[in-house]
């Protein structure tokens, strides 16, 4: 039990608030624990905080002001408070950031109540409109889930008016609900799928892990569609069985609707989602029904790593080669190395899932640090494609073309066949660059460095760096020429043009983020296409990203060198990591499949690597050009970016910290540069960069502290350190 404080004695809180310090109060009437959630006043408002600890005493009594109330919340859990403090120790994040990501849930104040929801009814409307079927799909939608008055009518576009019209003729059914009720209880041994012998070793290898009721990490490393979710739902299944929560992990919002029909056909009923595409009224209810006990599987985004669980015994970190489980801005954490230090706080099992694992994880495997389980082959009849390259010098293409005639003509035999195929292209929008002919000026975004991109589905220019988008204009914005402007190079928009007229006959769907209005449309779309609802498939990387198609069996990927160029440590990792994920998603049912690789270096090291499937003689061959180099995993990282509007002072600041490094060198560590960032303006604010290189077991951290704490930033210059980056823009 933790410590309880009676009333008026001194407890520290902390508060979510931009404050660098903890800050005394007197325990309220009644006293409270240590962990628990409280309302203080701060100045003339009214914030929440947790109770850190004793008060520190160093303030005048009398001046000391109460605590205002307890919040009728499960308190924080010391593990909860252990975790974001080393958190924030190793991510250099000060508490109160750390704080803010564990109370990412509205109304954690209130106090429960009685709430009107909304769902679905059995009566007709007396007349039927397009604002009244649009409030009927949104609830259809839901999937029999309530929503208040303005989420449904928010999720269907309409007015409350319409909605309360729509209770009336009974086709809505409006209901008095808690505000946050416990889930439905899911059972272990509900709907277990029959296993082949090489998944039923691997799931009883996990499942040993979770029982010993110690920390351990897994990594379940399968080849594309070898079943590697239904053996880790067998640790989920442990884990139910033994009483405790499990958290698991997906990189894409959109893999959510078919893992989430997954977790219902293996345990009776749905989990519990946290992710930018939950309303907040289900959010509150999460965090609250965690915090209870009364959610035993969680299913979420990164984020869902911070909720307050009460008895996390698995987290599994699903295709954790991801990219986006690394936090790019506010707090700069990994939640795949998260995970694995909340797990040893807890004593609790993580899972690391992947067909191509990230080099950091497959090196600890290798060095004993974590268990690896493997599935070398695909479920039930299902084999893995064949993998092909197309030379691109030897192809007959014109220059505003990307679909060879190599490509076309294997296209053209799965549509006869009535069988998808898949086009891949990791590019947005509809054209990389603008050009003007006329004068040569690229069109930029007014706020970055960065050029426009084309999206002409939207009519609009965006800045993918800073989201800044503006109409597409009728004339040069340098010289004003008209008729001048064209598009230079393809992305999916343009491809699937292209596709469009080689093949006019065809149903072609585009599956790209930025096409979507809401998670639910793109949701919609995947289950749409995975029922056959399309030939031709354009997509980014958002379609390497788990989806099972089971008509697919045909990927051509059109510009395999794309990642190969630039100087990213991790641009031979990624482009194996993408092709082959790509390349998985051909053959996944009884029909085979095959992936043709556009190419213009058909004699790349990876390329060459990514063809012949030796997936270890290449992480080897990686890890031996990194132990050289003393790059991660063999040494450690740091990014510093230094941003501000006026560049002299941003770059004067990174000189003074270039010249007094003797911290950093008193630990062995290097720094270099400052440097102009590869997108050195990114709204309106300059950026520098810094890159910090230190042996392996240096302690980098507390260096890197006491470097930058001999600066005092004055005006608009900031000052961001990123932990092991995984991006260098």
């Amino acid at each position: 039990m933790q410590g309880f404080y009676e009333e008026n004695a001194l407890v520290s809180v902390q508060t979510t608030q931009p404050l660098d310090r903890l800050l005394d109060y007197r325990a309220p009437e009644g006293g409270c624990h240590q962990g628990a959630f409280v309302e203080v006043p701060l100045g003339p408002r009214k914030v929440i905080g947790v109770v850190w600890g004793p008060g520190q005493g160093n303030f005048d009594y009398s001046k000391i002001r109460q605590v205002i109330r307890v919040l009728d919340v499960a308190p924080m859990r010391e593990e909860m408070r252990a975790f974001l403090e080393r958190c924030g120790a190793y991510t250099l994040t000060p508490m109160n950031a750390m704080l803010r990501l564990a109370t990412r849930a509205p109304g954690l104040g209130d106090p429960p109540s009685m709430q009107k929801v909304y769902s679905l009814g059995e009566g007709e409307p007396p007349r039927m409109t397009d604002a009244r079927r649009r409030v009927l799909d949104a609830c259809g939608e839901m999937g029999g889930l309530s929503l208040t008055l303005k989420e449904l009518a928010e999720a269907a576009g309409v007015t409350t008016s319409v909605v309360k019209g729509l209770v009336k003729s009974g086709a809505v059914r409006e209901e008095q609900t808690p505000r946050d009720t416990g889930f439905p209880i899911l059972d272990p041994e509900h709907g277990g799928k029959e296993l082949t012998a090489d998944q039923q070793t691997a799931a009883e290898a996990l499942q040993q892990g979770q029982a010993s009721h110690a920390y351990n990490t897994v990594l379940l490393k399968g080849v594309t569609g070898s079943g590697k979710t239904e053996v880790y739902l067998e640790a989920v299944a442990e884990a139910l069985r033994q009483g405790r929560q499990a958290l698991v992990l997906l990189p894409e919002i959109a893999l959510t609707a078919e893992f989430l029909t997954r977790i219902e056909a293996r345990f009776g009923a749905k989990p519990a989602e946290w992710h930018s595409g939950v309303t907040m009224t289900e959010r509150r209810r999460v965090w609250r029904m965690v915090a209870q006990g009364h959610a035993q599987v969680v299913v979420g985004a990164r984020s869902a790593l911070f909720l307050p669980f009460q008895r996390l015994g698995l987290v599994v970190v699903d295709e954790e080669h991801d990219t986006s489980y690394k936090q790019d801005d506010g707090v700069l954490y990994n939640a795949r190395d998260m995970a694995v230090l909340r797990a040893s706080i807890l004593g609790a099992q993580v899972v690391l899932a992947s067909a191509t694992p990230s080099l950091e994880s497959w090196n600890n495997a290798e060095a004993g640090k974590y268990k690896r389980v493997i599935l070398s082959s695909r479920y039930g009849p299902a084999v893995l494609p064949e993998m092909r390259t197309i030379d691109m010098r030897r192809e007959d293409l014109p220059s505003n073309r990307w679909i060879s005639p190599s490509l076309q003509r294997a296209v053209a035999t799965r549509i006869e066949r009535k069988e998808q195929s898949l086009l891949f292209l990791n590019r947005r929008g509809y054209a990389p660059v603008t050009l003007c002919r006329a004068c040569g000026q690229q069109i930029g975004c007014d706020d970055c460095d960065a050029r426009m991109v084309e999206h002409r589905f939207l009519k609009r220019l965006v800045c993918h760096q800073c989201g800044e988008s503006k109409p597409m204009p009728d004339k040069c914005p340098s010289c004003e020429a008209e008729d001048r402007l064209a598009p230079v190079g393809p992305g999916v928009e343009r491809l699937a043009e292209e596709a469009q007229e080689l093949f006019p006959e065809a149903r072609i769907a585009v599956l790209s983020s930025d096409l979507y209005g809401t998670a639910r449309e793109l949701k919609g779309q995947i289950e749409a296409i995975a029922a056959g609802a399309a030939d031709i498939i354009i997509g980014t990387q958002l379609v390497a990203k788990g989806h099972n198609f089971p008509l697919l069996t045909l990927v051509g990927v059109i510009d395999s060198d794309l990642g190969l160029q630039g100087s990213d440590l991790r641009a031979a990792e990624r482009t194996f990591q993408l092709m082959r994920q790509v390349a998985g998603r051909a053959g996944r049912a009884e029909k085979p499949g095959t992936a043709l690789l556009q190419t213009f270096q058909p004699e790349h090291p990876v390329i060459r690597a990514i063809l012949a499937g030796d997936e270890e003689a290449f992480w080897k061959a990686e890890l031996d050009e990194r132990r050289a180099a003393t790059m991660p995993p063999f040494g450690r990282l740091a990014g510093i970016i230094l941003s501000g509007e006026d560049p002299a002072k941003v770059f004067d600041l990174g000189n003074h910290l270039a010249r007094n490094d003797a911290p950093l060198r008193r630990v062995g560590a290097t720094i270099y540069g400052p440097a102009p960032a590869p997108i050195a303006r990114v709204r309106g604010r300059h950026r520098v960069r810094m890159l910090v290189k230190a042996p392996k077991d240096v302690m980098l951290q507390r260096a890197l502290a006491e470097w930058a704490g001999q600066v005092q930033l004055k005006g608009d210059l900031r000052l961001s350190i990123d932990i092991d980056p995984q991006s260098f823009f």
